[in-house]
């Protein structure tokens, strides 16, 4: 049980004035002009109300939040900058448990109340990663959700003794398996996709894996992934992260594949990256595909950007899309809040009665400009209590 709490005066999704009032941890009634004598009150000033923002693909143990200055000089192949990030971590102090929570309470601020992290299994450091973002989980649970995706980030079959240590990592607790370019780094795609399906249906567990292949390549790697999950009966628990080949120019390569991607509700979570082709939003979204947003790694080897914001990456979702109406912008919102949702399978998600009171509140005339001003006089709220205002968390990570 937990106090209740009504909000005064907001505007869900920008619409008009109403109360909303919370009881144990959820919404208990919307209405204007809500009458609770004793509740204690938090005055919306009119300002919008969403649910809470959802990071659908982070990687909260490899950032270098709060360490020195990274100076990158690593090569440029894919395989340069994941051998650079594992013979490093150590050496640069990137502890996952203290990393995890700098990251996670950051993205609390902006007003994340669900996180999907992939988290580096290896032979080199075991278990290191997930059992540090484990702990983050446990011991930041009242501010922000996190989920664990077991991940292969070195490669599975190129390096043997890695099949063992993901099984071990899911005997752990890790709730999504991953995978990784089963053609471009494990150069096996039967033997990788064969291994990650299997942990799946050992575990009883969904699949979430990164597809950066491009082209005829990506292509065909999703076909087997579309192969396995309509043969395996695993139709709504399959992602594919990146899926740059569904950017790809060429109908006659695509279309086919978002045809079975609908058909058998696998989703697709993006970035949204500058440099690569990427799925279109509005095109998955009208064939009826989940299609989420993730940060992926900030501020770590491999690159310096980012912050963990889920309205910056709304705008950079939105300007990779070219959405420039408002209700393209609301779009873009989507992708970080109820489509990550879906993605996430996240019980009670939403702005109605019973849903859980996970919620940002923040200035704006519209929700549009709401998305694209990002300011950072924000309110949020994690299970119907305020965790964080105008950029001050109520408990900073160290």
């Amino acid at each position: 049980m937990t106090a209740s709490l009504l909000l005064r005066d907001v505007r869900p999704f920008g619409a008009a004035a109403t109360d909303i009032l919370i009881e144990n941890s959820r919404i208990a009634r919307i209405a204007p002009a809500i009458a609770a004598p004793g509740v204690a009150v938090e005055e919306g000033r009119g300002e919008i109300v969403v649910p809470g923002l959802v990071e659908a693909h982070t990687h909260l143990d490899k950032n270098l939040l709060g360490l020195p200055w990274y100076v990158n000089e690593v090569g440029p192949n894919l395989l340069d900058k994941i051998d650079n990030e594992r013979m490093n971590k150590k050496r640069l102090d990137i502890e996952p448990a203290r990393q995890s929570a700098r990251q996670a309470v950051r993205a609390s601020v902006f007003g994340a109340t669900h996180i999907r992290s992939h988290v580096d299994v290896d032979t080199e450091h075991g278990l290191w990663g997930i059992e540090g973002v484990m702990a983050t989980r446990d011991a930041w649970r009242d501010i922000v959700d996190i989920e664990l995706v077991a991940f292969p980030q070195s490669g599975l079959l190129r390096r043997p003794g890695t099949l063992e240590v993901m099984d071990a990592a899911m005997k752990a607790g890790c709730e999504v398996v991953g995978g990784l370019d089963p053609c471009g780094i494990d150069r096996d795609p039967k033997g990788h996709l064969d291994a990650i399906f299997g942990l799946c249906q050992r575990y009883g567990k969904p699949l979430d894996i990164h597809l950066h292949e491009p082209g005829e390549m990506g292509a065909f790697s999703l076909d087997l992934i579309i192969e396995r999950t309509r043969a395996l009966g695993m139709k709504g628990k399959v992602a594919i992260s990146h899926a740059f080949c569904l950017g790809t120019p060429d109908p006659a390569l695509v279309d086919p594949l978002i045809e079975q991607v609908a058909a058998l509700d696998i989703a697709i979570v993006t970035t949204a990256p500058a440099s690569r082709p990427v799925p279109a939003v509005k095109r998955m979204l009208a064939a009826g595909i989940r299609i989420a947003a993730g940060s992926d790694g900030i501020r770590d080897t491999w690159n310096p950007y980012g912050n963990g914001d889920m309205l910056e990456r709304a705008v950079l979702v939105g300007l990779r899309n070219n959405l420039r109406r408002d209700d393209e912008v609301r779009l873009a919102l989507d992708t970080c809040t109820v489509e990550g949702a879906k993605l996430m399978e996240v019980a009670d998600y939403g702005l109605a009665e019973g849903c859980a009171a996970d919620l940002l509140i923040l200035p704006g005339e519209t929700l549009a400009e709401a998305v694209v001003n990002r300011s950072p006089n924000r309110r949020v709220l994690k299970r119907g209590r305020i965790v964080a205002r105008d950029g001050v968390p109520l408990r900073p990570a160290t």
